[in-house]
């Protein structure tokens, strides 16, 4: 784990500014810049960059963060991964376990020159082997795309690879996948006589290969196995090459086939990408809703392809967030994306995406195929089978109290949500915001922003808030303890990001999107605190008064009975003077 102290100092070191310039053309308005929003297609630019606050914030879709964030949700980096490579910029090693680097980094590195190797050594020998060239002709390959992608071929030969690489017997070969060690410790390559297709990173870096065979052997794919850089689960072909397509379209085509990644894009479909022999996973769902809008799966419409959409249904509900569309694409008997694409092309293709059936209506028309609807035993069974897939579209409560009314007027039963009562949520973090009260922001909420937008502020708070269960009346108690816990004060940026992989971590950065609304209008700060703090402080003393007036005189200490008197007094002055709103709050003690 790496320590927060070395986060805080690495974010002190970077810019926020720089580090988006890298990616993308930053304008300055005002005190901060803007730009068109990377994340989200849109003609006027709602993507702002605070140079002062050191994050940013996108009017339009939401995304907000750190530079550590910014780099994690444009390129798909972990936050390891991130953090390194902001270390990398700014001349810092990052910790292992807070006094010394990594000693697997180097290692890391011997394994990703391997397989760069490897990916070299395949390519070089695919323009010699006439049977790999025309195998790829014969599928309607042009070179410009093989170029694209990368692609090779691996030799039908027991040690090819020792033609390559400097020591054959090197266990790094083993531990990247590239070799295999066989009985009395005899070596051979994994990959023969097989089209290789490079699987990279996001950074573009080659961590593993599909090997497809040029005949009728078996496997007809072989994927590199599980390493310290390749986790099948993770990482989708093609993700590295379609990245900008995806982003600036919205919308990604999860296929089942790299040749189907590849001819689409050759094609002019260059949103594709594909899974890894494995069916689609959560982590690639989450990773692909971090890039776009929209996911269309797009499956054989046989029976196995509509048992992979339902694995791969099941497999996104946790990560479903509201406003975000998930689609499955069914393609005619006997087709798969490569083949209607060469045969229909690109217009008709595009056409059957649009037709792609949404994921509500996926998940009702499976649900319903089990059921008798006409008998209210099977209506009864349609809720029972319904309602634990509902239970996981915990980012999407909008949409999960929707189909909720839908299945209960399809039932003819009262759902949990057909009537008044609230989808249990909890917040993801596109979709997480602060809660208001009578449609005015709480007192805690714009103290919580007050805090962030000044962090000194917190030498104003009293040492406890008034009792309160609600979600930011708990944030603003953490965000106050952490504060005081340091022995300085520490800036916006750091205590939001203090608040990483926490709880209350959604909570926080809504706030700090709140932040940079009020900067852009040049909102009145200090008048919104001053009013929500007295607010606190006048519940807080109702609070204590009541638990006072519950003790005998006899109970009380000195300083209580001189709190209680205060009390008293502070209420008969209270309704003998006329009721004033306090300026920018509106009703906040409703």
């Amino acid at each position: 784990m790496i320590p927060q102290d070395f986060i805080q100092t690495l974010l002190d070191r970077v810019d926020i500014v720089d580090v988006i310039e890298r990616y993308v053309p930053l304008k300055k308005a005002g005190i901060n810049y803007q730009a068109r929003c990377p994340f989200h297609n849109e003609k006027t630019p709602s993507f702002t960059v605070s140079p002062t606050k050191q994050f940013y914030h996108c009017f339009g879709c939401g995304a907000h963060g750190t530079a550590i964030t910014f780099l994690m949700q444009h390129t798909g980096m972990g936050f390891v991964e991130a953090v390194k490579e902001l270390s990398a910029r700014v001349g810092m090693a990052v910790p292992d376990d807070g006094t010394r680097s990594n000693p697997e980094d180097g290692r890391r590195e011997h394994l990703y020159e391997l397989m760069e190797t490897a990916a070299h050594f395949y390519k070089g020998e695919l323009k010699t082997h006439a049977a790999a060239v025309a195998y790829l002709k014969n599928r309607g390959l042009t070179g410009e795309t093989a170029v694209r992608y990368g692609l090779g071929y691996a030799p039908d030969d027991w040690q090819g690879l020792a033609r390559a690489v400097a020591d054959y017997q090197d266990k790094a070969l083993e531990e990247a996948g590239l070799v295999i060690a066989g009985e009395g410790g005899k070596r051979y390559d994994r990959f023969r006589h097989r089209v290789m297709f490079p699987i990279k990173n996001e950074r573009g870096k080659v961590i593993a290969f599909g090997g497809r065979v040029l005949d009728k052997a078996e496997p007809k794919y072989l994927n590199s196995p599980e390493t310290p850089l390749f986790h099948k689960g993770r990482e989708l072909y093609g993700l590295h090459e379609g990245r900008k397509a995806i982003q600036s379209q919205g919308r990604v085509i999860v296929v089942e086939g790299y040749m189907d990644v590849v001819m689409l894009a050759q094609h002019g479909v260059e949103n594709a990408v594909a899974t890894l022999g494995t069916a689609v996973t959560s982590d690639q769902v989450e990773r692909l809703l971090r890039l776009a809008d929209a996911i269309v799966f797009a499956f054989d419409g046989d029976a196995a392809g509509r048992k992979a959409a339902w694995r791969a249904l099941e497999n996104s509900l946790p990560q479903v967030v509201d406003g975000k569309r998930l689609g499955f694409l069914f393609l005619p008997e006997g087709e798969d994306p490569d083949s209607y694409v060469r045969a229909q092309g690109r217009a008709a293709f595009e056409q059957l995406l649009d037709k792609a059936v949404p994921l509500s209506q996926f998940l009702l028309d499976e649900m319903t195929a089990k059921t008798d609807l006409a008998s209210p035993e099977g209506r009864v069974r349609l809720v029972k089978l319904t309602e634990p897939y509902l239970d996981q579209m915990r980012r999407a409560p909008l949409l999960a109290r929707s189909l909720r009314r839908q299945l209960a007027g399809m039932s003819g039963m009262a759902g949990r949500d057909s009537g008044r009562s609230s989808t249990r949520f909890t917040p993801g973090p596109a979709t997480a915001s602060i809660p208001k009260r009578g449609g005015q922001p709480s007192p805690y909420r714009v103290v919580l922003q007050a805090l962030i937008h000044k962090p000194e502020r917190v030498a104003q708070l009293p040492a406890e808030l008034p009792v309160d269960a609600s979600p930011e009346a708990a944030v603003l108690a953490s965000a106050m303890a952490s504060i005081r816990q340091r022995p300085d004060i520490p800036s916006s940026r750091q205590l939001v990001e203090s608040f990483r992989d926490r709880s209350e971590q959604a909570l926080m950065e809504a706030a700090e999107a709140a932040v940079l609304v009020w900067e852009a209008v040049d909102h009145d700060v200090e008048s919104d605190f001053r009013g929500a703090l007295a607010t606190l402080q006048e519940q807080a003393g109702r609070q204590q008064a009541k638990t006072l007036s519950h003790m005998r005189p006899s109970e009380m200490s000195p300083e209580e009975k001189a709190r209680f008197l205060e009390s008293l007094k502070a209420k008969k002055l209270s309704a003998l003077a006329p009721v004033e709103d306090v300026p920018g709050q509106g009703d906040l003690t409703s």
